[in-house]
């Protein structure tokens, strides 16, 4: 499970330090794929993978248009993480997400995944996630 909230930047060679908690639940490649709210979302493999043959499921169903599974398809990267415990971000999903390099970002859990988020977007939807209206949550209510 991925949790918590950290302070993280960017190098200038487009690298990001994952907070040490994420490392181990990563291994040593993962998925980074661009997501649809503007942050940058980070999976284990299997965790990915099982997504991916969902997304094939759906097809499969007539639920979702190849022309869908191929546009997300095209906006995933499989990714080494360094020694360091670095992930490179290339131009793209840096764009994507309006990240430079040498700069500060959020990097939040997001129980089965990892986002990252320029600062300012990730206060903005933190404050939106913080005034919706509760939902039943860990049996409570």
């Amino acid at each position: 499970m991925f949790v918590g909230v950290h302070d993280r930047s960017i190098d200038e060679k487009g690298r990001l330090a994952l907070p040490a908690a994420f490392r181990s639940e990563l291994g040593d490649r993962c998925y980074v794929s661009l997501d649809g709210e503007g942050c940058v979302t980070i999976r284990e493999v299997s965790e990915f993978e099982a997504h991916a043959r969902e997304l094939i499921d759906q097809e499969k169903r007539g639920e979702l248009t190849r022309t869908r599974r191929r546009a997300v398809a095209a906006n995933v990267t499989l990714v080494a993480i360094d020694k360091q415990g670095r992930v490179t971000l290339d131009e793209k999903v840096r764009a994507h997400a309006g990240l430079l390099s040498s700069s500060s970002v959020k990097v939040a859990g997001m129980f089965d995944a990892v986002e990252v988020w320029k600062p300012e977007r990730f206060e903005t939807v933190q404050v939106e996630g913080d005034h919706e209206e509760p939902a039943r949550v860990w049996g409570d209510g």
